[in-house]
């Protein structure tokens, strides 16, 4: 019974990606399914429902960060934050350079927004234009991109995947991201090598794009306008609760919205809802989006597939998987184990969000230490599923940029950090000391 429900649920995700419709869909029928299957082991319909809301409560905080990431990236837009940035980067980049300069500008923008789609809608879609006036390949600057925008997916402290891996591992986020850091140094300094070296090919010597008078068309870009991505940064150092610092931005961002900008309160209010889209279409395509509204449809999928926790959890489900899961650990290593389980629930659940509570439901038992378990969700989940060509983490950033997807094969960084962390092996594993041997 176990096997047959599971597999109607693969089939439902399946099935949703081939129809190219709404992954929430394929969710709800496999909420119907657990509940089919809850019924049948004994359990009444209200019991089933407390099993719900269990899973459910535990990332309710996490639902509240990202509505505040939501009316935050809004008003970065609508204060000219995001264009500022954008446009003063974009200069930076040389033909030589341009694929480490790629994949940095990605990271740097990735580590401020927190979000891959959203910095491979506007510094990404950058830079593969400017990509193709090089007449680079865009297997290359995909790849690159790719890279540099997972990797503030990974270790951003208003990232939702950080904060999500945070949450149900009941970790702290500052904490996780330290040791983000250290697992990701090494693949970091490969990832600009290897693009770097990379660069050479590019031999074009196009002037790339005026950016800073496109924007000059819709947004004034005045050294204040950075004030709101400042604000995160400082407190971000000094550990503020992120909610709190996504707060505190919000607020820098108003003032800069009403007086530096000239928006009226109204329409600063509404694009915290809706998003915030310029009237220029030239600039429109490159800056708009955030808003609450935005926010929606990942957060109902974060509410369905964390719901699935509690029912996992008490009617048994996953109980012949987990024992698959602690042969597979007990034979090739935790970690190496977490990773084939990380890869085989991105191929089922097609996207980063389910992969993370997958891979969390089926490995938890193997780590007494729930700090190691949230760097290992990090070093597994979190970076696999972008590689899945079919999930759509990696295909979504590849298409608004215009890559194909043979660029997942070019994404040096998220395929360097699993192949670091096989051979940097933990000393005392599972003591908590956060000593790494080779």
């Amino acid at each position: 019974m176990e096997w047959l429900v599971l597999g109607l649920f693969c089939g439902a995700l399946v099935l949703g990606i081939v129809l190219d419709i709404s992954m929430l869909w394929a969710l709800g029928l496999g909420l119907g399914l657990f509940w089919f299957y809850g019924r049948r082991k004994g359990f009444s319909w209200p019991e089933l429902g407390r099993m719900t809301w269990e899973g459910v409560a535990t990332v309710w905080k996490i639902l509240m960060t990202f509505l505040l990431i939501g009316v935050m990236t809004a008003l970065w837009r609508a204060a000219g934050t995001v264009p500022m940035i954008v446009s003063s980067a974009a200069g930076l980049i040389r033909p030589g350079i341009f694929l480490l300069m790629c994949f940095l500008l990605n990271c740097g923008l990735s580590v401020l927004t927190g979000t891959s789609f959203g910095t491979s809608a506007t510094m990404g879609v950058i830079c593969a234009a400017m990509g193709t006036a090089l007449g680079a390949s865009p297997v290359l600057s995909g790849g690159a991109i790719l890279s540099g925008v997972f990797f503030g997916d990974r270790c951003s402290p208003v990232s939702t995947s950080a904060l999500l891996t945070a949450t149900v591992t009941g970790t702290n986020i500052y904490a996780n991201i330290r040791a983000m850091l250290r697992t990701a140094f090494v693949p970091f300094l490969l990832s600009c090598g290897i693009y770097g070296a990379l660069g050479f090919a590019v031999k074009g010597g196009g002037a790339g794009l005026e950016l800073r008078a496109l924007f000059a068309g819709s947004f004034r870009l005045h050294w204040t306008t950075l004030l709101p991505a400042a604000v995160i940064l400082v407190l971000a150092a000094c550990r503020v609760n992120v909610r709190l610092a996504m707060i505190a931005s919000i607020l820098s961002a108003v003032p800069v919205c009403l007086f530096v900008q000239g928006l009226p309160l109204r329409e600063v209010l509404l694009a915290g809802l809706r998003g915030f889209t310029p009237a220029d279409p030239r600039a429109a395509a490159l800056v708009s989006g955030g808003g609450v509204l935005s926010m929606l449809n990942v957060s109902a999928i974060v509410c369905i597939s964390s719901s699935y926790s509690g029912l996992f959890q008490k009617t048994g489900l996953l109980d012949g998987c987990k024992r698959g899961v602690t042969r597979l650990c007990g034979r090739i290593g935790r970690y190496p184990g977490t990773l084939v389980t990380s890869v085989l629930a991105g191929m089922v659940a097609c996207n980063q969000t389910l992969a993370i509570l997958l891979t969390e439901q089926l490995c938890r038992e193997e780590y007494p230490d729930r700090r190691e378990l949230a760097l290992d969700l990090e070093d597994t989940a979190a970076i696999t599923s972008p590689l899945i060509p079919w999930c759509i983490a990696g295909a979504v950033p590849l298409t608004m940029v215009g890559a194909p997807l043979t660029a997942l094969l070019t994404a040096a960084y998220l395929w360097l950090i699993p192949v670091w962390r096989c051979v940097w092996r933990r000393k005392g594993q599972g003591t908590g000391d956060g000593k790494y041997v080779l």
